[in-house]
């Protein structure tokens, strides 16, 4: 089975990005993408709608860190502090060698490839690092940008589950798209 130790933390970096810890120093950054109706649009998660609230998700994220079942990256343009963007591994099931990867950015950094090269880094980590099998990402079957952003960089149609979740008095579809460690 795999060993899982975030300890300490990996920053990443890309050709325009950094990727580091979310901290409470963050909490404006995390309100503005979490509060934001465009960002969450595919995800079936309540908006914040404080600064408490925030606080309380990044002091989420980082026991999820400490713990060593999931990573977060606040994603960065290189020389700026501001978080634009969230990625990381969720669910990661290490007795199967697989997680799974989600992300979020602010509406207006979209169609710029920041998505995707936030991706590439954070799936070379699982693969590399991580050691992981295979990656697996979940999304709303009307999110066509993010379905794009997937198989740009080589994840494959699972399957769709049809009705699969419940929320906010509605049943949603679910995509599953994965990759493999070759």
């Amino acid at each position: 089975m795999l060993e899982i130790n975030f300890t300490p933390f990996p920053n990443l970096e890309t050709e325009r990005l950094t990727l580091k810890q979310v901290t409470t120093d963050d909490v404006e950054d995390i309100f503005e993408l979490r509060s934001n109706t465009e960002v969450m649009k595919y995800i079936p998660r309540p908006l914040l709608q404080n600064k408490e609230e925030a606080l309380e998700l990044i002091a989420m994220l980082n026991d999820k860190i400490e713990n060593n079942i999931g990573i977060n990256w606040g994603i960065r343009l290189k020389n700026d502090s501001k978080i634009i963007g969230i990625i990381g591994h969720y669910r990661i099931k290490p007795e199967h060698y697989r997680a799974e990867v989600g992300y979020m950015l602010l509406p207006e950094y979209n169609g710029k490839g920041i998505v995707s090269e936030a991706l590439q880094r954070v799936v070379e980590y699982g693969f590399k690092e991580m050691k992981l099998h295979s990656i697996e990402a979940i999304l709303d079957p009307k999110n066509g940008g993010s379905e794009k952003v997937l198989l740009k960089n080589g994840f494959v149609k699972e399957a769709h589950l049809l009705e699969n979740e419940y929320y906010d008095g509605r049943f949603l579809d679910t995509l599953i798209y994965s990759i493999l460690n070759k």
